[in-house]
């Protein structure tokens, strides 16, 4: 009798220990929150980026280490990279030998590429649903998208404005600029005159940021052409047949190129910091550079320089686009790639970024959350970007299309060369590139 007691015990001892297994590896099967957390493999996203100074870099390592806290299953791998050729060179490699990083860092301007290629996984759809994109910039918001699909998301903008050396402007009893009512190029090139000084290596403006590599030139100069009332490509990005050899174009660069060999205001070879130390009157410079130019040890903001808004001439115009976030098309993992996105991207990472970098932000509630970005000088920036931005063409061939800006403003500002003739053949190399698309 006691034997088969033993034995009906055993039997009901192997049965609930049968039953508990089964209800655990249900519970875990079905997500049970206790068990997946130790249960679940943690997902590695690669993501590249371009590099900055030195508070654009903590920017970045805040807000991944934020991400990671609040999102313990998803680990990521930040690696930065110069922002040039380089960082394009090795990214487009990468792309091609089928290892790309899952999420990556793009200058907007050259989104026609990697989305013409197949490179980018569309944001379209997440960006409707869960991007707030009626808080994103118009402008910013086009040059998101290919297509009429939207392929990136952006954090920050940019834009540019016109710096002045008081002391310049007072020693030529010269009042200074509005910081609300932009000048015209001509007013500036009067002024310009007044200050200009060579024998003293004194010089009135640079109009561009001289004649530097990279996507700078054009940036930088494309607005001159828009300002004139000209354009690189057609609305359709096309063709670049009359639009950057017409009479509102050409009129640009002839004004260009006086500034240099007519006038001679602005000069080839400028003194080292030339604002910094009372050489040069006026300059264009990016949003970004306010920052660095208030680091500077004895140069005082409202005492030794200050910014206005961009010139001028028949159309008010400041470039916009810059580097935005984007999730590769080889990614394993889009769903969790799109949470760091988002992340990154939100109002409370946008916000983040731009408190900690002093960048213009893409988002209207950013702006209107930060009250430095609502008064003087940045507050320039802010309104340039929100209502007279303008995106560079979007196309498969921009890189192209910038070098032959880029040349172009090199032969008549260097070389000296017809504006007409010269427009004419960077016209050229622009439509054979495009034809060749």
């Amino acid at each position: 009798m006691k034997y088969k007691m033993l034995s009906s015990l055993i039997v009901v001892c192997i049965l609930c220990s049968g039953v508990i297994l089964y209800i655990l590896e249900k519970e875990r099967a079905e997500g049970d929150p206790k068990t997946v957390e130790h249960d679940e493999d943690v997902v590695e996203l690669t993501f590249w980026r371009n590099s900055g100074n030195e508070n654009f870099n903590q920017a970045y390592i805040t807000l991944v280490d934020e991400f990671e806290a609040t999102h313990p299953h998803i680990k990521i791998n930040m690696e930065a990279n110069y922002w040039g050729s380089d960082y394009e060179l090795r990214l487009r490699t990468e792309i091609v030998a089928d290892n790309p990083p899952d999420i990556m860092t793009i200058d907007s301007p050259n989104l026609g590429l990697y989305a013409k290629a197949g490179s980018l996984l569309s944001l379209d759809a997440r960006m409707r649903e869960e991007g707030d994109i009626d808080d994103i910039l118009d402008s910013t918001l086009e040059g998101l998208a290919y297509d009429e699909e939207i392929y990136l998301a952006p954090i920050i903008e940019s834009s540019i404005g016109l710096y002045y050396n008081i002391h310049l402007f007072e020693e030529a009893g010269i009042p200074l600029p509005s910081p609300v009512e932009p000048m015209s190029w001509n007013e500036v090139l009067d002024i310009a005159k007044k200050i200009n000084n060579p024998s003293e290596d004194i010089y009135g403006i640079d109009p561009a940021q001289g004649f530097n590599t990279g996507e700078g030139p054009a940036y930088f100069k494309t607005p001159i052409l828009w300002q004139f009332g000209g354009d690189v490509l057609s609305p359709d990005n096309q063709t670049a047949e009359g639009y950057l050899n017409s009479e509102e174009s050409l009129k640009a660069l002839q004004f260009y190129q006086d500034l240099y060999v007519e006038h001679e205001v602005a000069t080839l070879q400028l003194p080292p910091r030339a604002l910094e130390t009372n050489k040069l009157a006026m300059t264009i410079l990016g949003s970004w550079d306010l920052e660095a130019l208030q680091s500077v040890e004895d140069l005082t903001l409202g005492k030794d320089f200050g910014v206005a808004p961009l010139p001028v001439e028949s159309v008010r115009v400041v470039p916009s686009g810059g580097w935005a976030v984007g999730i590769s098309s080889k990614t394993k993992y889009p769903d969790e790639a799109w949470q760091f996105v988002k992340f990154l991207t939100s109002y409370e990472g946008s916000k983040t970024f731009v408190e900690m970098t002093g960048d213009i932000p893409a988002r209207y509630s950013v702006a209107e959350a930060i009250p430095e970005l609502n008064e003087y000088p940045k507050n320039i920036f802010v309104e340039q970007v929100q209502q007279y931005s303008r995106i560079r063409p979007i196309t498969p061939v921009y890189s192209l299309v910038s070098l032959a800006i880029k040349e172009l403003f090199e032969d008549v500002g260097i070389k000296g060369e017809d504006v007409e003739e010269a427009a004419d053949e960077a016209v050229i190399k622009i439509n054979q590139a495009l034809e060749k698309d």
